[in-house]
Formats: structure tokens, C-alpha cells, sequence
């Protein structure tokens, strides 16, 4: 506001100077010319009648009347010259100054929305402040609808003048989303996107954004942002949760429950979100459960494993699973070993083809335990570093989640 102030006071000196300097000069310089213009113009015409009269015989001495005719433009002059001395009195300057003052200012009080501009002013220097609870989420006072206008408003100015500002444009997105205008939060995601596209806060948010969108394609590439953010680092809660949510809404409850039982596994079991992702695992399990009644056999077992983040995963090696009696004994009912090109997580159905003993079949057991575990050497006997996981005691005929997060 102080620049803004100091150029209005430049721009009235201009205008002071545009009205004062013609009083001194311009006019001074503009009566004398039309004076002597005047006289000039007097002393041709008097000239003019003189000889008229003379060559009618009506003048007895010419040369005399164009003497006096001369004198007395003569002595016009000092006359002249006394004008030019003749100055302006600042006193007679001084009111029409302070008119033009009142007059520039006093317009500008009166239309110039003053007040608005201030206001404006005052929104722009509240942007860290209004920014830092918008990015806090849950740990800060939500925003009001009034201050969500202020923060548009002043991330708009500053994205004016700084259009390269990748996370100005982040947080216009995120206020688009949370005001459900997906043109404006689509747009300025996009924008960040391209010019920070390996920021994964920036990744994430459009990946949202597309997804909000609805469009089949669009949601398609942004399940594949969102899986290089997992990639990249696996304990990216909300991708994870992105995912989750959306595989849960393309009925993809196996890749749901998967997703849930990762973001668990990173925000441990004291965290207050864990009883939430239970409650999401087990809706979307009694999904599978529902769509798989008719499918799986009374006499079969079905295991969903899922990979924790903090397994490294060999160049090769072997997926083993096995199912124990309910009492933890060492030697498998079943098992059966997968290649690990499949990828997770991984969903196998165990039956009494995959029996150990033919003499006791997988089918004899009404309650069982099923361990999975990565081997990477071939050598069922050898375990020493090997990554692995259990189920809890489950009936004959029902379905599982193992999650391998432990070594030995």
C-alpha cells in the first residue's frame, strides 16, 4: 500500500505541473504573440486606407500620418514589455492546487473501492496463515467458507504473479476439491503436476482429482500415479488409501482389503485409525465372502496374501503356502508353491489336491492355521532370512488374509 500511495503522489505533481506551468509561460507567451499580431494587423490596414485616401486626394501630408502611425506602434512596445514582467502571485496558484488534490483524491475515495483494496491487501498477507491450516487437515481449526474465499482470492493474486509456484497451484486444487469445483481443482492440479510432476503431494492430489472426476481413462492413469507413489515409497498412507477406496468402489474388494491391511500395517495398531480400517477390512471382506459363497468348495480354504512394506522381495525365489492343524503343528496338511513373477497381493485357493498325505486330505481338518512365506532359495528345509506371515484358526470352507511381515 505505501508504493501504491507514493504513486498517486507522483502522478498529482504531474497533474499540479501540467496546470501550473501554462499559467507562467504558455499564457504569458500567447497574449504577447496576439498582441503584436494585432498591432501588426492595425498598422497594415491604416497603411492600406492611407494610400486609398491619398489616391483620392483626400490626405494633404501622407508621410506625416505614417510617421504617427509608427510612433504609436512604437510605443506600444513598452506596454509589451511591461505585461511580460507582470508575474503570477502563488497565492492566485495555491487554490486551484489544493482543488486539484481534493478533486484526484476525493474521486478516488468516492469510486476507487478503497475499502475492497484494503481488505484484498489484508486477505493476500494472511496466506501463510490460511495456507498452513488448509495443509494441517485435521490438526487445525477448519476453515470457514468465508476463509476458504479469502484463501482463493490470495493464492490468485500470488499465482498472478508468480505462475511457476507449483505448490500455490497444489493448494488452488485443494481448495477446488473441497469446494467441489472440479474445473478449478482439475486445472490447477494439472498445473502443479507439470511443474513439479515427481513431488508425491502433488502426485496424490491429482491423482484425486482425476479420480473425482469420474472418467474411466482419467481414473485409469491415476491409479498409475498413485501406484508409483506406493512404489516409491511404500508407506504412503494416503495413496494407499486412494486405492483402497477405489478398488473397494470397482467392486476390487480383494485389492481393497489388501490396500486397507497395508495402511494398517504402517500406522501400527495404537493408532486411532486402526479401529476404522478394521471396520473397512471386514466390510469388504464380508463382500468376498458373499461373492465367493457359491464358488468355493465346503471342503476348500481361500488365502488373500499381502505383502507388508518393509519386505524386500528376491530376484527369485518361491511363494509357499501351508495349512497346519489348529494347534500350530510344525508339519503342513497342505501346501502348495507359486513362482514369485505373480504379483501381489496374491489370492489362492487351497483344497485336498494340495494335500501332503494322501491318507490324511486337507478336508479332515475343521479348523486349521495357513502360513505363507517367501523363499529364496528353492529349499523348503532352509528358512534362515526368509520373510513370513500366519493367518488366525479358521473353519474348513472359509477365506483368509495373510500378511507376510515378519523374518526369521
Amino acid at each position: 500500500m505505501t508504493l501504491f500511495w507514493i504513486i498517486t503522489v507522483i502522478l498529482v505533481l504531474i497533474a499540479g505541473a501540467i496546470f501550473v506551468i501554462p499559467m507562467y509561460k504558455g499564457k504569458e507567451q500567447d497574449d504577447v504573440a496576439s498582441r503584436d499580431e494585432l498591432n501588426k494587423a492595425f498598422f497594415k490596414d491604416r497603411i492600406s486606407e492611407l494610400e486609398e485616401e491619398n489616391s483620392e486626394g483626400l490626405v494633404v501630408n501622407q508621410d506625416e500620418l505614417v510617421s504617427e502611425l509608427q510612433q504609436s506602434l512604437l510605443d506600444d512596445v513598452p506596454m509589451q514589455a511591461k505585461q511580460q514582467v507582470v508575474g503570477i502571485s502563488p497565492l492566485m496558484v495555491l487554490p486551484g492546487l489544493i482543488l486539484l488534490v481534493g478533486i484526484c483524491y476525493g474521486m478516488y475515495l468516492s469510486v476507487g473501492s478503497l475499502n475492497k483494496v484494503e481488505a484484498w491487501q489484508e486477505t493476500v498477507s494472511r496466506l501463510p496463515e490460511l495456507s498452513k491450516r488448509l495443509m494441517d487437515g485435521q490438526n487445525a481449526e477448519p476453515l470457514s467458507d468465508q476463509e476458504m474465499d479469502d484463501l482463493t482470492l490470495a493464492l490468485r493474486t500470488r499465482l498472478h504473479d508468480n505462475p511457476n509456484d507449483a505448490t500455490g497451484w497444489l493448494l488452488l486444487g485443494r481448495i477446488g476439491m473441497a469446494n467441489r469445483d472440479a474445473e478449478t481443482s482439475q486445472g490447477a492440479m494439472l498445473r502443479a503436476y507439470k511443474l513439479d510432476p515427481s513431488n508425491p503431494e502433488i502426485k496424490v492430489g491429482y491423482a484425486q482429482t482425476l479420480m473425482l472426476v469420474g472418467d474411466s481413462n482419467q481414473g485409469d492413469f491415476a491409479r498409475q500415479i498413485l501406484r508409483s507413489v506406493v512404489q516409491r515409497d511404500p508407506s504412503d498412507v494416503r495413496a494407499l488409501s486412494l486405492l483402497a477406496f477405489d478398488a473397494f468402489e470397482r467392486n476390487e474388494y480383494q485389492q481393497a482389503v489388501s490396500y486397507w491391511t497395508m495402511m494398517k500395517n504402517v500406522i501400527g495398531e495404537n493408532d486411532p485409525r486402526a479401529n476404522m480400517l478394521t471396520r473397512s477390512i471386514e466390510r469388504a471382506q464380508a463382500r468376498i465372502d458373499k461373492v465367493n459363497a457359491v464358488d468355493v468348495s465346503a471342503d476348500s480354504v481361500t488365502v488373500n496374501v499381502t505383502l507388508d512394506p518393509a519386505v524386500s522381495l528376491p530376484a527369485q525365489g518361491f511363494l509357499i503356502l501351508s495349512v497346519h492343524s489348529a494347534d500350530g503343528a510344525p508339519m503342513p496338511i497342505a501346501a502348495r508353491r507359486i513362482p514369485l513373477s505373480s504379483q501381489f497381493p496374491v489370492t489362492v485357493t487351497l483344497d485336498d489336491n494340495d494335500s501332503m498325505i494322501p491318507e490324511r486330505k486337507m478336508s479332515s481338518l475343521s479348523e486349521m492355521i495357513v502360513k505363507a512365506r517367501i523363499d529364496s532359495d528353492g529349499n523348503v528345509m532352509t528358512k534362515q532370512g526368509d520373510w513370513y506371515g500366519q493367518s488366525d484358526v479358521l473353519s474348513l470352507g472359509a477365506s483368509t488374509i495373510v500378511t507376510i511381515n515378519k523374518q526369521y
